[in-house]
This record gives structure tokens, sequence and C-alpha cells, in this order.
């Protein structure tokens, strides 16, 4: 990790450290058209040092609000620098939000100027201009389709750049008092949290709590400046912010941006991260990938993987056990590295990661140990937007599947009676904004946060988490009842890309399965069903014989544990189209927003606790099946039995 940079408490002060310290070493790379194209550290703070001043002769102000609306690029990134350069707070959106969400964010922000990627999101700028007066001034970076708009408000970034330059070198004092100008208390970011489980509310944080969690993640992770990670997920999201930006800041790694979401897997391939954050959904999609591929090889092959895998399997939990590992075993395992795992941690684009990390949600168990069994090291970290992301880690020898490891250094927990998550950290946010209520409501007078997840302390101090707070409850039976923990083991299935479960105050659980469409349909496929469509397929008693298997495996598994015995799921039905953001029924970081979901579907779930065979919903020409599931008796039971 970096040392001498104590006393930088901006990322505009890290910046011009880098460029001083190691101008020449690349800061980001990007894939364009196949080719990739390479920003040096002293690059990044020419350019963004061009950009600041241009966007202050355009009216960018101190304390001001800039939204950043496209996917990862460098011109992305060099705009962060740019505002922050300038003491403005940056408003990262999510790039596939709607011109609704993204209006109610800038309204809200007050934001005055905006940089998009492309024609696209300046489209949904313009649609929505009338109802944002504070915006200003719009940046674009892709003129394509764009030569003959002529609103006033807009600029390209080449132009902006350009100006920029021939003025910077008429401010040079300007510049560096813009930069010492900056403190370590002032406001860096303003984050919109998912919404999982209501209106998104603006988070702001300061650069000393980021800074600081940042650092000593990295120590923990033992960053180093040489390391590469990717950016791929949204930059709406925190968690890209910290790893992306942050971090990189704080350590001096390089950062690479893929072509697209199309070429993700090859670009990684060819960049060779180190260093690598992803979310439960990516896991689960990749995992898919996998169990689809090797479902198609002949036998030979299928019982290889397996045979490889069970290895691997058995290592990690000698190793996670503490156990010695024997001199047979490690050479069965240096064998099934060379046939399998090697192989497919290449194919993942995953063959030169040293630390991954899975964040944004909980992580079932059994996908965690999937990737450890493969050879990578994988570990979980806990913590939210107004926490500063880093609350608690997974260190290495001391990693627990069923944890999100220990309390960082800094970090103060403690529980309420309801077992709900209190945190107190020098990563704290300062308020949300513009909502002193709701601010005070969050954080109490002695600092402490209510998180709104439900979790618990093991033995040896490590974090479990449970679930949010507002879906714990009780069957009506008094049996406990926490849905992620069902969902994560019905996703970790191929054929289930999604699953929302029921039963808080009833007297069973019922579920809606959303297919994963590609290896159903590939099942289909090799069993000869026919069909038209995502509706059509779903519909097929074939594929409800193939779930209620799937959900059959789950319930096995549920019996087997005392807390979940008696949340095994009784009844199902399959939908007939894929849960999304666009529609609400997820958060754009693919989060479930249970409310919105009840909601939408509270036909098909009243039938399902009705009793009924099928129900009529929607536009659905025929009536939506329901069907019942194999409930396994749980393992007291079997032993009185």
């Amino acid at each position: 990790m970096t040392t001498g940079t104590s006393g930088l408490d901006t990322f505009p002060k890290l910046l011009l450290h880098h460029s001083r310290e190691r101008g020449e070493r690349p800061a980001i790379r990007e894939k364009n058209r196949g080719i990739w194209r390479t920003i040096t550290w002293r690059e990044l703070g020419e350019e963004a040092a061009a950009l600041a001043v241009a966007a202050s002769e355009r009216g960018l102000q101190r304390g001001a609000h800039v939204a950043l609306l496209g996917d990862n690029r460098p011109r992305l990134y060099v705009a962060m620098c740019a505002a922050q350069w300038l003491g403005a707070i940056v408003v990262p959106l999510y790039q596939d939000a709607t011109a609704d969400e993204i209006a109610t964010s800038i309204q809200r922000a007050q934001v005055t100027h905006v940089f998009a990627e492309n024609q696209e999101q300046v489209d949904k700028l313009l649609e929505i201009l009338p109802r944002c007066p504070t915006v200003r001034c719009i940046v674009y970076d892709k003129d394509r389709g764009m030569r003959h708009y002529k609103q006033p408000q807009l600029v390209s970034y080449d132009a902006l750049l350009q100006e920029g330059r021939e003025l910077a070198a008429q401010k040079p004092d300007f510049l560096q008092g813009e930069v010492a100008s900056g403190k370590g208390e002032d406001s860096a970011f303003l984050f919109f949290t998912s919404g999982t489980t209501g209106p998104a509310k603006g988070v702001v944080l300061a650069y000393a709590a980021l800074i600081d969690r940042a650092r000593l993640a990295a120590a923990i992770g033992e960053l180093k400046d040489t390391d590469v990670a990717m950016a791929y997920l949204p930059p709406g999201w925190i968690g890209q912010i910290l790893f992306g930006y942050v971090q990189p800041m704080v350590v001096g790694y390089c950062i690479c941006c893929p072509e697209s979401p199309d070429t993700m897997l090859s670009d990684m391939r060819e960049m060779g991260p180190t260093y690598l954050l992803v979310t439960p959904r990516v896991l689960e999609a990749l995992l898919k990938q996998v169990s689809l591929r090797i479902e198609e090889t002949g036998g030979f092959k299928q019982w290889l993987y397996r045979s490889c895998m069970a290895v691997g399997a058995r290592m990690s939990e000698q190793r996670l056990a503490g156990k010695a590992v024997s001199v047979g075993d490690r050479v069965l395992s240096l064998a099934s590295d060379l046939l399998i795992r090697g192989p497919l941690r290449d194919m993942l684009g995953m063959s030169k990661v040293r630390v991954a990390y899975s964040a944004s949600d909980a992580i079932d168990p059994d996908l965690l140990m999937f990737f450890r069994t493969l050879g990578i090291n994988l570990k979980q970290l806990y913590g939210s937007t107004e926490t500063g992301f880093f609350v608690a880690m997974q260190r290495d020898g001391v990693i627990k599947p069923d944890t999100v490891g220990a309390p960082l250094e800094g970090v103060e927990l403690k529980l309420t009676p309801q077992r709900e998550i209190l945190v107190r950290s020098p990563g704290l946010f300062r308020e949300y904004h513009a909502d002193s209520e709701m601010t005070a409501r969050a954080k109490n007078a002695e600092g402490w946060f209510h998180t709104g997840d439900a979790g618990d302390l093991d033995q040896d101090g490590q974090l479990r988490i449970i679930d949010r707070m507002a879906y714990v409850g009780a069957l009506k039976d008094g049996s406990p009842y926490a849905p992620r923990v069902i969902e994560n083991k019905l996703k970790f299935l191929p054929y289930i890309r999604e699953a929302v479960v029921f039963g808080d105050g009833r007297d069973m659980v019922c579920a809606l399965i959303d297919i994963e469409m590609a290896a159903a349909g590939r099942w289909a496929d090799r069993q000869g069903v026919s069909y038209i469509g995502h509706a059509d397929l779903a519909a097929h008693d074939e594929v409800y014989a193939l779930i209620a298997d799937c959900i059959a495996k789950v319930n096995a598994q549920l019996a087997s544990e005392p807390l979940l015995a008696q949340s095994q799921i009784h009844r199902f039905t399959i939908l007939g189209r894929e849960l999304s953001a666009d529609d609400g029924a997820l958060t754009r970081t693919g989060k479930l927003r249970r409310h919105v979901i009840a909601e939408q579907y509270r036909a098909l779930v009243d039938a399902m606790y009705s009793g009924h065979a099928g129900v009529r919903f929607g536009a659905e020409p025929d009536e939506v099946k329901i069907r019942d599931a194999k409930v396994t008796a749980p393992a007291q039971t079997r032993k009185v039995a």
C-alpha cells in the first residue's frame, strides 16, 4: 500500500500526489473498439485540472451538486476529479435509471451541472429539463447522433476540455488555491440509496470518512499500487465508487473499464484483475454459466468436473478448519487445479485474482464456498451507504461462510433486543440530504446508526446477517421466518433466477419463482419441450416439475436446520415475466423491493394461500398455475420416528 499519504485528506490532493509520485504509471485503462487505451496518473491530473477550470468558467461553484450519468468510462472519473477539485459534491446516478428517477434525484439535490455519457442519457435529461430548472450545464462525452442538438445547456466534453486547457495555463494559482481550500470534513459525495424498503434517501459522505475506511480496508487486503481492478458495476452504487475511485486514489492502483457488459468476461481475461468486487447477483450469474456448460458436456467430463471440485471442496474445508493437509491431498489438489479449476478460473477472468470481496447483499454460504473451491480468495464484507461501506470484513485464516467477518478497527457494534445492528464508526455519513428529521431517526445523539439489518455475533465476534428488520418475522405457529436465507438457497440452483417467498404471520411459506430463461430454455430444448418466449416456457407442466424438484432439494436442506425446518416452501407459482428494476420489482442494484412485489402480485399470493390450483392474473390469456411442493419431515421428527 502507498505510504506518505496521511496528510492528504481530499481526493484532489491525492490525485496531485499520484501525478507527482507515479506520473507515468497507469491510472485508468479503457477498451474501445477492441483496443485498450491507457491514461496515466499524470494525464489524469492534467485533464481533471483543465476540466475544472472550464467548469468553473461555466458557473460550477464550491458546494454545488454535480450529477454523473453513464457507464464506467475514464471521462466519468475525470469529471468526478474535476468537480471535487472545485469543491463541488458529486452525485453518481444509475445509468439505466428512467427519466423520472433521474428527475427526482436532480430535484432533491438541486443539481446544477451534469456529465452524461451519450445521446441516450442526454435525451433523458432533455426530457426532464423543464422540471429541473437548477440544471445550467449538460456536458456530453459521445456525440454520435447529437450533431443537430442545439440546446444552450449542452456542451461537448471535447469542447469543454479544449476550453479548459487554454485557460489552465493562465490560472495556475487558481487551481492550486482550489485544491488547498478543500478539507477532509467537506462533503465529497451524495449517494442515493437503493430504496429496498422505501423511497431512496440521499446520503452525504465526507472525504475524511471515505478515506479513513478505504485506507483501513486496503491495509487488510494488503493492496498495492501494482494491483488492477475492474470497473464494471453501476457507478451509482457506492461499492463501485469505493473500489473504482476512492481506493485507487488512496492506494494508486489501476482500474480497467470493459468495452461493454457483453465483453466483460473476455475483457477480464485480457486485463487479469488482481483485486475484485462482486455482488451475489454477479456470482449467481457466473455459477449458472458454469453449471450450464458442465451439463452440456459428456459423462466423463461431468465426472471429472465433480471429482476435481470435490477435491477442491475438501481442501477448502480443511484449510478453513485449520487442519493440516496431507501430501496426498496436495497432489490431488494440484492435479484437479491443472485439469479443471485453473481453466475455470481463466474462463471467468479470475486467474490472477489475489483477493475478491462480495458485497451489496448477503451471499449463500454454498455460493461462497463454490468460488473458494475454485481457488478464488473470495470473502464477504458488510456495510451500507450510510456506514461508508466498510463495517465488517472476513480475514484470511478466519473465514466462516455464514458470517461477514469481524468488525473493522474503529467500528463499534451493538444489537438491540430485537437484534437490529447498530453501528458507530469513523466512516458514518454526515446526514440525509435536506432531511434532518430522517437523519435524527437513523443516527441518535450518541452517534449510533440504526442499520435496519437484523443479525447476531457468534462466539468469535464474527457478525452474521439474518435479513432486513422489516422482513424478519414469524410464521403463525411462532417459528422464526427470514425470507432472504430461503431465497438465496433457491437462487443457488441453475434454473431459478429470482425467488420471492412469503410467510410472515401465515401458516406456511409460499414462493413466486422467476426462472432463469437461458438455463430453463436449454433444459427444455434437451427434453424436446417446444415453447415461444418466456411466458410460454414458464407455463409448461414440465417446467413446473423441474422447479418442483429444485424446491424439494431446498426443502430437504431446510429440514436439516432446526431454525428453518418450519420455513419449507409448501406452494409455488412460476412468473410469466422477469422481475426487473424498470417495473419497480427490483432496485437498480438487483435487490428485491418486497413491498412493490407484494402489491403487484397480490392476486397470485392470495390464490396460493387460498388453496387454488390456478388463477387469472393480469393480461395472461390462461390461468397461472399454482402447485404444491414436496415438504421433508424435519430432522428431529425423523429421529423420533
